[in-house]
């Protein structure tokens, strides 16, 4: 980490580049509904998108001494090459606007990978803001929104951050008051979960438990954290957790350490638990952190997305 950030330094002094500094916010899902699958084999859904103070740091540097986009990072488990998202975004609004300079992407990797929290969208979400910004191209938000959604689901909500219901394949975004400073503790297994196989074996017949939107967005608004937690759902987790039980054992163990209410985020295998105070949380994260060593005390994130 210290050897890229001083190389990136270096380059920025050395060759008069510009660059710029991003965070990369993470996000949980307090429901998650599965309508059902459309013709083009995508599902439709209806869930509530919630933004969280757990994010990557992503550095972009110009380099007009090459037109190659690349990626620096520390963290064995993304890719360096366009097998990554954010080099994806970086490659499409280049070239979208006819821009050939090179570019040196470097992610600080906080949000753990494949994880349900979509970081790997932040990142493109937050190279799509950045480059906007560094070459002044002057796009309105809803126009950066519709330039990610070709390359990732999620890209739209991690660009205008907050919280909002996300329904058709989770781009048609209605924004929505979100929880203000709420403290979690979030808990990844070391497990991996492939989001297109949970979705394949969904039995939509099957499923009992569905999210009731108005009554949890009221909820939200209300700030009865207490209402919220006993009704947040996930259909998600009738596949999730069948396969790997221990999601369902770090539910339980949220719940032992005082959490309102536990939930899976996305297709998991993340876990997080909801919590009244920071001391509650803080203690349930010391306890988590034993059994379980991606554990995380974050809290909720309402102020939007400015990359600051």
């Amino acid at each position: 980490m210290i050897y890229n950030i001083y190389y990136l330094e270096y380059t920025k002094e050395l060759l008069g580049m510009n660059s710029i500094q991003l965070k990369s916010r993470a996000k949980i899902n307090l429901s998650l509904d599965v309508l059902g699958k459309r013709l083009d084999g995508y599902h439709e859904v209806k869930m509530i998108m919630q933004q969280i103070d757990l994010y990557d740091n992503i550095t972009v540097v110009e380099r007009r001494d090459r037109e190659t986009i690349q990626i620096l990072t520390e963290c064995e488990f993304i890719p360096k090459n366009n097998g990554n998202i954010a080099y994806r975004a970086a490659e499409l609004i280049r070239k979208q606007y006819n821009i050939s300079c090179g570019l040196d992407i470097y992610i600080e990797k906080n949000i753990p990978v494949a994880a349900g929290l979509a970081g790997g969208s932040s990142n493109a979400a937050a190279v799509l803001t950045g480059l906007n910004q560094l070459w002044q191209l002057k796009l309105a938000q809803k126009q950066l929104m519709e330039l990610g959604v070709s390359i990732g689901a999620d890209i739209p909500f991690c660009i205008m951050g907050s919280a909002a219901i996300a329904e058709g394949i989770g781009e048609k975004l209605t924004a929505v008051d979100g929880l203000k400073n709420v403290w979690m503790v979030l808990a990844k297994p070391a497990i991996s979960v492939s989001t297109a196989e949970v979705y394949s074996r969904l039995d939509l017949s099957k499923i009992e438990n569905r999210p009731d939107t108005l009554k949890l967005l009221k909820a939200i608004k209300e700030r009865d954290l207490y209402t919220l937690s006993k009704n947040m759902a996930n259909v998600l987790e009738t596949v999730t957790e069948r396969k790997h039980p221990i999601i369902k054992d770090l539910k339980k163990k949220m719940i032992e350490y005082q959490a309102l209410g536990s939930m899976m985020s996305g297709s998991g295998p993340t876990v997080f638990g909801i919590f009244k105070k920071y001391e509650k949380a803080k203690a349930a994260y010391e306890n988590l952190k034993i059994i379980n060593r991606q554990t995380y005390l974050v809290q909720s994130y309402s102020k939007g997305n400015n990359h600051e």
